[in-house]
């Protein structure tokens, strides 16, 4: 029964850290939308948050907050990619190019793809701090099994959450039949990409890992 109650504490806090609008689940969203590379898409999220969901459980995450440097690199790195994304969304926004047909271009390039997903994935100093600090560090309120039962509770909802999330988009599709949902969607997207690379260069992060 600790076990139990432990797994279910661990999904719990990990659905409400990620299941939240971010650029990993727009990005997501879109793939899934589009019927392209979605389990490649989906593979990579989710392994990406096992691997640092366990990691933080094992302790890394206090390594973690002892490295500034590497926090303060991953802020301007990862504000340059949503920046560099975002202005990609506005051009599909501003040209009508988007819709729920891949490009020939797209739906062969699984690389271009699995470097996006990894991009979003890796270039995010909140993934670290949301995976490998704040899960790790409400894993040490339990003790042995009960604790990698937390981990494997966490895990749990990350795979569920992003296969639900990118195998479940194609219930929207018939909302994005009409080309000005996808204008919309872009425009959207462009607008958020371009606030968080610009709350990632305000937003302290080494202060909120020193709070966490």
């Amino acid at each position: 029964m600790i076990s139990l109650a432990a797994a279910s504490a661990g999904f719990a806090a990990s659905a409400g850290l990620i299941i939240a609008i971010g650029a990993q689940n727009a990005f997501v969203l879109r793939q899934g939308l589009q019927r392209c590379h979605v389990a490649l898409v989906v593979a990579i999220c989710a392994c990406g948050d096992i691997a640092f969901i366990l990691a933080g459980v094992a302790g890394i995450g206090a390594l973690v907050q002892r490295w500034p440097a590497m926090l303060l690199a991953l802020r301007f790195g990862g504000a340059l990619f949503l920046a560099a994304y975002g202005l990609m969304a506005a051009l599909r926004a501003w040209h009508g190019s988007g819709g729920l047909a891949p490009t020939e271009a797209q739906q062969s390039n699984r690389r271009r793809a699995a470097l996006a997903c990894l991009g979003f994935t890796v270039l995010n100093p909140h993934v670290y701090l949301d995976t490998m600090v704040l899960l790790g560090s409400l894993s040490t309120q339990y003790a042995g099994a009960a604790r990698w039962a937390f981990a494997a509770g966490a895990c749990g909802a990350s795979l569920a959450w992003f296969t639900a999330l990118g195998f479940g988009a194609r219930l929207m599709q018939p909302i994005f039949r009409k080309p000005a949902a996808w204008r919309i969607l872009d425009a959207s997207v462009a607008a958020f990409m371009f606030s968080l690379s610009a709350l990632l260069l305000l937003d302290p992060l080494e202060t909120l890992a020193q709070a966490s």
